[in-house]
């Protein structure tokens, strides 16, 4: 069963009119998403203040939109407690309860208390840390939690989120009389969470088709007596026709009939855009990142026969900072709120105590500016990690004498996160909080058993990356900027071509658009050239094994080993063994293309780091409003 809540927004006591025929009323939804525990403007990779993000300059802007709107609530979308730094610290230092008593709230959770958050939706990073650290700390919330397509094993004790909520509001009208209006809200993480997370989900629970579970849900609702049904999508926008199981499925929740609002997420991009402004015709919001923008729908509802509908909406996203065009600095648009920097503070500063301990040394600077275009160091310190790490969990198995690869992709490279988004660790000591600059994300190592085939598809699938480039082009931007980084994977151990001039064999959902299309030349391992049915043994993640995201020969089947220990720990234990970061050799290029030219755009800081890959022939152009710097990259 759901939760059904009354509540009254209204500012005093009164009755509830009866008398509704064509009220009108005005409501704002205000909307978080994918926060990561970052409740400071601050970035804990460089041990830095970081204006583009935290609840608490959020929390200014909530001030804000409930002052001009008082008739409001407030949702977050989900990836709230985990996914940082800071998240991963409280989770390993911060006990939540003893013996029933309560002994320290989690400091995000009184945080989202103290803002008066009507409800949140579970993301896939909430299950990072167990499930019992998650019901711990949800334990202390004021607000409620819902979780539509998520499903457990019978157990004793309370559910861990309700698989809908139908709030009770008392709204007024423009007249001033009060209504009760029912509003439905559903919450919905991806189907592929149950993989991601299976230190803690496997066989324990397991995630339903969004799309599957929210047609189930929504006529419940509607019986119920919802006027109105809001979905929390901890999903990407993605296709308006969702395949079964997709991880992206926002814009095909849109589609059903019944939902009448989507607060989209967990792709970290924002919506609306300046060329979309709604989702099949209905109010929509994707608000960043790390706290990086408030969503804000304004709703205009009316009340006919069929009980309160939306005559008329708004929807836009309100940043917590500004870049100036001239200096591509960012400045805060607004101060950090002090009561939640007063909650944040114990934990912020254990942390800051913590984060400087030396852990390994290189003797070269590790900087990922130019790991979109070659071979780069901290990706091949990570690649050496994890093959380091599965040939002695293989050793003495039938796969030890299988070939092994070891796939990374930069997770800090630019584009959606701005000219700022990049590791650049200088040469010297190697600290606790370089390693999770290394590697950002709280994957689990694995490895599956791939064909030659799937290597070269696999590739083909990363360098989908780039545009197609025409011989003879100058200055023809190279990266399609709606594709991820994340996605981007360089296979070490191989060395091979990318033939610009040949179109993409896939889009950015990993769908094939061209099957006759190859870019990836002269695949070779160790000289000798890849044979389709050659057999590999090919390291990655959780995330990447999981078969997200359209990487062929991923898959359950596929998984040859399935490890607890995560990517991140893999890599520190690597580099606490003595492991020295070492200068990379360009194993994969492009095509040379004489005569033709084109653009990348990379952090300023590139340019003092141009000497460390003569081969590319890069040319610093002027610095863009953006923030970013220009570069030409002769082919």
């Amino acid at each position: 069963m759901g939760i059904t809540v009354q509540y009254s927004l209204a500012n005093d006591r009164g009755a509830v009119s009866s008398t509704v025929g064509g009220a009108v009323i005005d409501l704002r939804l205000l909307a978080t998403s994918d926060l990561h525990a970052n409740l400071l403007a601050w970035d804990y990779h460089t041990s830095r203040p970081c204006p583009q993000r935290g609840l608490a300059r959020i929390a200014s802007l909530i001030h804000k939109a409930r002052f001009e709107r008082p008739q409001s609530l407030l949702f977050d979308n989900g990836d709230f407690l985990h996914g940082t730094v800071l998240g991963d610290f409280i989770a390993e230092t911060t006990p939540l309860l003893r013996s029933g008593r309560a002994l320290h709230a989690h400091p995000m959770i009184t945080a989202m208390n103290a803002l008066n958050y009507d409800a949140v939706a579970l993301g896939n990073h909430e299950f990072g840390h167990g499930l019992g650290f998650l019901r711990r700390s949800l334990a202390a919330a004021r607000f409620f939690v819902v979780c539509s397509n998520l499903y457990f094993k019978p157990t004793r004790g309370a559910p861990l989120a309700a698989p809908y909520l139908l709030l009770h509001r008392d709204l007024r009208d423009r007249h001033g009389k009060l209504h009760r209006v029912k509003i439905g809200v559903l919450g919905f993480i991806p189907p592929q969470t149950t993989v991601w997370e299976k230190r803690y989900l496997k066989s324990r629970a397991s995630v339903d088709d969004i799309i599957a579970s929210a047609r189930h849900l929504v006529p419940e609702l509607r019986a119920r007596g919802a006027d109105l049904i809001i979905a929390l999508s901890h999903s990407g926008i993605g296709q308006e026709q969702a395949e079964p199981g997709a991880e992206n499925a926002s814009s095909a929740l849109a589609e059903i009939d019944g939902i009448d609002v989507v607060i989209a997420g967990h792709t970290h991009l924002t919506f609306p855009t300046a060329s979309r402004h709604d989702l099949a015709g209905k109010p929509a919001v994707m608000p960043g990142f790390f706290g990086s923008h408030l969503g804000v729908i304004d709703l205009t509802l009316r009340h006919s026969v069929k009980g309160w509908r939306i005559a008329g909406f708004g929807a836009e996203l309100r940043p917590v900072s500004k870049r100036d065009p001239v200096t591509g600095l960012v400045e805060a648009l607004v101060a950090e709120d002090a009561a939640i920097v007063e909650i944040a503070r114990p934990a912020h500063d254990a942390l800051l105590a913590r984060t400087d301990i030396e852990i390994g040394h290189s003797p070269i600077a590790l900087n990922s500016h130019f790991a979109l275009l070659t071979q780069s160091p901290p990706l091949a310190l990570v690649a050496a990690a994890q093959a380091d790490h599965l040939v002695r969990a293989l050793a003495g198995t039938s796969l030890a004498d299988l070939p092994l690869l070891s796939a990374v992709a930069p997770f800090k490279a630019g584009g959606r996160g701005g000219p700022e988004n990049y590791t650049d660790i200088p040469a010297g000591p190697l600290l606790a909080r370089h390693v999770s600059d290394l590697y950002i994300h709280p994957n689990s190592l694995s490895c599956l058993r791939v064909s030659g085939q799937d290597i070269s598809d696999w590739l083909e699938r990363s360098v989908s990356l780039y545009r197609q480039i025409a011989p003879g082009s100058v200055d023809a931007p190279l990266i399609d900027g709606d594709f991820p980084s994340f996605n981007f994977d360089t296979i070490h151990g191989l060395s091979y071509q990318v033939d610009l001039a040949t179109a993409p064999r896939f889009d950015t959902f990993g769908r094939v658009i061209d099957a006759e299309a190859r870019r990836i030349r002269d695949l070779r391992y160790r000289g000798q050239p890849v044979r389709s049915e050659q057999m590999f043994a090919l390291a990655t993640n959780s995330y990447r094994a999981a078969g997200g995201v359209g990487f062929p020969g991923t898959g359950t089947a596929q998984v040859v080993y399935d490890g607890d220990e995560s990517n991140r720990e893999v890599l520190a234990c690597y580099l606490r063994s003595g492991a020295v970061p070492a200068p990379t050799c360009p194993d994969w290029g492009f095509v040379p293309m004489p005569g033709s030219s084109v653009t990348v755009d990379l952090s300023p800081n590139a340019e003092a780091h141009l000497a460390e890959v003569p081969h590319l022939r890069l040319e610093p152009l002027p610095q863009l409003a953006t923030g970013f710097r220009r570069f030409r990259l002769h082919l």
